[in-house]
């Protein structure tokens, strides 16, 4: 195997932030339109069926993503050689996106060619690039490599049968592509990777973490005022629009407010950015990107139907999303922080939409009754966090200070 080329990696410091590029940016609008197809899929096929092959899709859709992501990290995209192997693996990840709502039906074989074609190719051009210059770097990819080859033989063979079947041999090949990073990749002969393998810029990776949340928060939104257009423009539907809308921004608060800045900062000094990488952005991650997912389906039935009876997809769409994406950031915040327990916040939040959702269901509630009840909860989770975080319940309530022996939230969110 011929020598790689030193020019092709990007030039830092020790923990020096990698600036993201315009082709990383240009690269991000292809799962754009990944995300589109999955909440639109999700809405088309509501049931358990159609939750677990979203579900499933979401993963892959994510982990190509992700690893494009790492290498981006180490290589210069600035270099003309680099930049065609991102616009290729566009190609490949515009195919991956078209055959969404197909993956389980008639187009399965595009959705999985995409896929492993973008996780071998990906590794084996980064093997050849860090040849002779990363002696680490090669052998941690020749591991990812293998890890990617075992997980084929199952892609195919789900190509080669029904749905039901699709379904399991496909999340058996994701268990063993999740499987890899938690292992460190133990590869016969090469043995197993170590944390000095992913000596990463821990802030680019923070940064191209939440571009990908605002992707997918951006989801929420164009699907609030696309469906929000086709709709009577009469006081209900405008009382829905805001409440979406809000919904979204609330998300965005939850995320951004602290969470982001803060895990940007720890990842970029930390001597083990690449661990803190692997579990608080690679693996948090997915909770939250799936949350807004069903959070942009909620909005689109919410816009659809604000009266009548509470529909059991509904309900759980409405609760799931918020839940899901308040269980990944508590997890993210947890992990980038040396604090023994996740946000108090974050506990009351989830505790608060579980009772939500059981007080609409026994209480015969209107839908638009429950999408403001669950705006509440997400705004009074934020308003408890920034309270926490800014120490202003000790100034403003110092009955809590003495309710609890100290703040509950400086102690767990600082």
């Amino acid at each position: 195997m011929g020598k790689g080329s030193a020019d092709l990696f990007r030039t830092r410091s020790a923990h020096g932030h990698a600036p993201v590029t315009y082709i990383e940016l240009f690269f991000d609008l292809v799962f754009v339109f990944a995300i589109t197809q999955l909440s639109h899929g999700l809405l088309e096929h509501l049931g358990w069926t159609g939750a677990l092959q979203t579900l499933i899709l979401l993963f892959a859709v994510w982990w190509v993503w992700i690893y494009t992501t790492w290498v981006a990290n180490w290589l210069d995209p600035d270099r003309a050689q680099v930049r065609l192997l991102l616009i290729l693996l566009m190609l490949a990840g515009l195919a991956l996106s078209s055959a969404i709502p197909y993956a389980f039906g008639a187009r399965g074989w595009v959705f999985a060619a995409a896929y492993c074609t973008m996780q071998i190719g990906r590794s084996l051009y980064m093997v050849w690039a860090s040849w002779g210059v990363h002696r680490g770097r090669a052998r941690n990819f020749l591991r990812i490599s293998f890890w990617a080859l075992l997980s084929l033989p199952l892609w195919i063979a789900g190509c080669l049968v029904q749905a039901e079947a699709r379904m399991l041999l496909w999340a058996a090949a994701l268990l063993v592509d999740y499987a890899g990073p938690l292992t460190f990749f133990p590869t016969p002969g090469l043995g197993r990777s170590s944390g000095a393998d992913w000596d990463i810029a821990g802030g680019h990776m923070a940064e191209r973490c939440a571009l990908f949340v605002i992707i997918s928060l951006g989801e929420g939104v164009l699907v609030t005022g696309a469906t929000f257009a086709t709709l009577p423009q009469d006081g209900v539907h405008w009382i829905a629009f805001a409440c979406c809308f809000l919904g979204s921004a609330a998300l965005w608060w939850l995320y951004f407010d602290t969470g982001a800045r803060r895990g940007s900062e720890v990842i970029e000094a930390s001597d083990q950015a690449g661990l803190l990488a692997r579990n608080a952005y690679t693996y948090w991650h997915i909770p939250i990107i799936a949350g807004l997912v069903v959070s942009a389906v909620s909005d689109e039935m919410l816009l659809a139907h604000p009266h009548g009876h509470i529909a059991p997809a509904f309900l759980a769409t409405s609760i799931g999303g918020p839940l899901l994406f308040l269980i990944g950031n508590m997890a993210f915040k947890k992990a980038t922080t040396d604090r023994p327990l996740p946000p108090f916040s974050h506990l009351l939040g989830s505790a608060a939409l579980l009772a939500v959702g059981a007080a609409a269901w026994f209480g015969h509630w209107q839908p638009l009754t429950l999408g403001f009840a669950v705006f509440a909860v997400l705004v009074f989770t934020a308003i408890w966090e920034w309270g926490s975080f800014h120490g202003g319940w000790q100034r403003w309530t110092p009955w809590l200070g003495r309710l609890f022996g100290a703040d509950p939230g400086a102690r767990e969110e600082r």
